[in-house]
């Protein structure tokens, strides 16, 4: 009790004895902030590090899919050796008589385009969406208009005698189409007995443009 009235009577000892008692307390103060700070970090880092680096059960996971699939290839494998095979015709004669006729038409309209058969979905469209991707992957259009930058930019359907009879042949076309539609290929159908060589002739036409060179100059 005797050293505040000493105090008291001297400011300047008072005014020392308060700075460093200031200067202890900020210092604790500081050096608390500065432990918690790297406490922090370190906590943020360990997590960081957990979130790259996969689980023990998430690499099994990974090696048993790709052990699956090797084992799978090679049953495949035995499976096709075991077995006989032969060729056959890509399109039946009417796919092929519309096939002959289309090709020689859009090279004649364009040399640079190409047709080209029985080309799957996915060969020519991609989606960041895997399911919607996998419902179309497979599914096969008759005939491709594909430019010089081989590009599908239409698709031509053969719509035989008995195309929607007894299947599903209608919905599985309205799920390429919409796929070609939000690829921005058009849709278009060869109705058998009633498109004829002058209608395939203008619809290609109307599908192919002209090479630069003829276009410029019409």
């Amino acid at each position: 009790m005797e050293t505040i009235p000493f105090l008291l009577d001297r400011p300047f000892a008072l005014f020392i004895v308060l700075a460093v008692g200031a200067a202890i307390g900020m210092g604790v103060e500081r050096f608390t902030h500065r432990a918690e700070a790297a406490k922090r970090r370190k906590s943020w880092q360990e997590s960081k590090s957990k979130r790259k680096q996969p689980s023990l059960r998430t690499i099994e996971r990974a090696e048993k899919k790709l052990s699956a699939r090797s084992d799978f290839a090679a049953e495949q494998l035995k499976i096709v050796s075991g077995a006989n095979f032969r060729s056959c015709a890509l399109l039946n004669k009417p796919e092929a008589k519309v096939f002959m006729a289309l090709d020689k038409v859009v090279i004649a309209r364009n040399p640079g385009w190409q047709v080209m058969a029985q080309v799957s979905l996915g060969e020519f469209l991609s989606s960041e969406d895997d399911e919607a991707f996998r419902a179309v992957n497979s599914k096969r259009v008759d005939f491709a208009l594909m430019d010089e930058r081989c590009r599908v930019h239409q698709v031509l359907e053969y719509q035989g005698s008995g195309h929607h009879a007894g299947n599903c042949a209608a919905a599985r076309d309205a799920v390429k189409k919409e796929a070609l539609r939000k690829a921005g290929i058009g849709y278009h159908e060869i109705i058998a007995g009633h498109t004829t060589p002058a209608e395939l002739k203008s619809l290609v036409e109307k599908l192919v443009p002209l090479p630069p060179r003829l276009a410029a100059s019409s």
